[in-house]
């Protein structure tokens, strides 16, 4: 399970109903498990995900690693387009939270 910060102002995209229409926009299809949301495309064979805390999306994934190199791409793709909706930060601001957290010792 990932955990990821929203971005002060958008902690609504990661309300229920606006959530999964994130992920319908993101991934075309999306329903709903006690609370959660659940989806696949690609090589991504489930994506689970919910509002852990007032500011913190849960993901949770399960991979197919033997798809091709074309259908991964296009997976990362639509998986980083959906983080950037819902929580605000593109990749590159996520990647730089994480490597702060993980200098303080809080990963």
């Amino acid at each position: 399970m990932h955990e990821y910060e929203v971005r002060r102002g958008h902690q609504e995209n990661i309300e229920p109903e606006k959530l999964r229409a994130h992920m319908k926009e993101a991934f075309g299809n999306v329903e709903e498990r006690d609370g959660k949301f659940a989806s696949s495309i690609g090589a991504l064979k489930e994506i689970v995900a919910w509002q852990c805390k007032k500011n913190v999306l849960c993901i949770d994934t399960k991979m197919d690693a033997t798809v091709g190199n074309d259908v991964a791409r296009d997976t990362i793709k639509a998986y980083n387009t959906f983080l950037a909706r819902a929580t605000g930060l593109t990749s590159k601001e996520r990647g730089k939270r994480m490597q702060k957290k993980a200098k303080e010792g809080k990963l």
